[in-house]
């Protein structure tokens, strides 16, 4: 199974970095909208976790997200790509201590 590493994770603050709540919210949100089932969800996301089970817990979640939404075709590969490059960039110009803002695409 992958790891919660646990440091800095509370009941009151159960994500230790932003992307990680948002990849939840974004997860919640797309089973709101009816893109997906939860035992759907549990299928991806209990595949992520045993095909690499040393990889950190919220990296096996963002896996089964990237892979629930390109089997849902609600973002192919090209899409997640230009996204991650997008964010690479403004992380690269983005000043030390500044959020990191992407542009809208």
């Amino acid at each position: 199974m992958g790891t919660l590493s646990g440091a800095g994770v509370t009941p009151d603050a159960p994500f230790e970095e932003p992307w990680q709540a948002r990849a939840f919210a974004m997860t919640v949100r797309l089973h709101e909208a009816g893109h997906f089932t939860w035992p759907a969800w549990s299928e991806h996301l209990g595949r992520a976790l045993r095909a690499e089970p040393e990889r950190p817990y919220w990296e096996s979640w963002l896996a089964a997200l990237e892979a629930l939404t390109a089997e849902k075709n609600l973002a192919g590969a090209d899409d997640l790509d230009a996204r991650e490059q997008a964010w690479r960039r403004a992380h690269a110009e983005t000043p030390h201590g500044q959020p990191v803002r992407l542009p809208d695409q």
